[in-house]
């Protein structure tokens, strides 16, 4: 009971009903290994799963009133997809509460990215169905809020305004470089370096290298906008 108690003062929701909260944090490993009648979360998973589509969906129409159907659907793939929700259960340090079978402790389950992407479906279907509609659309604007903020400055293509910043210069190469890539798998974060005309012009950094190539391109476009290569 201690360890529930700190994962609701982490997300800062206190259960009515703990056993929805217990039951989001049981893996079907553990439920099977226990007694007769022990549910797993995986049917809080299939409910969080939905409920997490509706808010991100809300969430977006808001805030993008001018995009087109394609471009939403896009941007929400990309917020629900399980590499990001593997980071949001990481930042709750989500994996410690798990009750995971002896086998799936054994074999790093709790460092396991869909595991983890599939406990934060489960955690967000047990708000719902404790503390109702209102409370885990909250709970989804507190955890992926930074998120739609990194998605947007992704979904402005720097790179391609930047070729077409060029093109006044007859003469001139664009490139990319990949300079590092530090960190754990499941956390890298990457730097790439973009010169022009064999000069580098600007390092970008990202938690892809398609991130760290457009922070590199929005730089050197500042650059370019002031009169680069005149």
């Amino acid at each position: 009971m201690r360890e529930l108690v700190e994962l609701e003062t982490r997300i800062g929701i206190k259960f009515t009903e703990p056993r929805y909260l217990e039951k989001a944090l049981t893996h079907a490993s553990f439920a099977n290994e226990c007694s007769e009648g022990q549910q797993s979360n995986e049917r809080l998973e299939f409910l969080g799963d939905a409920v997490l589509e509706l808010a991100v969906s809300e969430l977006l129409y808001y805030r993008y009133p001018e995009l087109p159907e394609g471009a939403l659907t896009k941007r929400r793939a990309a917020l629900v997809c399980e590499a990001t929700l593997e980071q949001c259960a990481r930042q709750l340090e989500l994996g410690t509460f798990l009750r995971l079978g002896k086998g799936e402790e054994l074999s790093g389950g709790r460092e396991r990215p869909a595991l983890l992407a599939d406990a934060l479906e489960a955690l967000l279907g047990a708000i719902f169905l404790d503390q109702g509609l209102e409370a885990a659309r909250a709970f989804v604007a507190q955890i992926l809020g930074e998120r739609i903020e990194a998605e947007e400055q992704l979904f402005i293509d720097y790179k391609t305004q930047l070729q077409e910043s060029l093109q006044r210069y007859r003469n001139f190469s664009l490139k990319y470089n990949l300079l590092a890539a530090d960190g754990p798998d499941h956390n890298k974060t990457f730097r790439v370096g973009v010169l022009i005309n064999g000069e580098q012009v600007a390092v970008g950094v990202g938690r892809s290298k398609k991130e760290a190539e457009q922070a590199a391109a929005q730089k050197a476009l500042a650059m370019v906008a002031k009169g680069y290569g005149q």
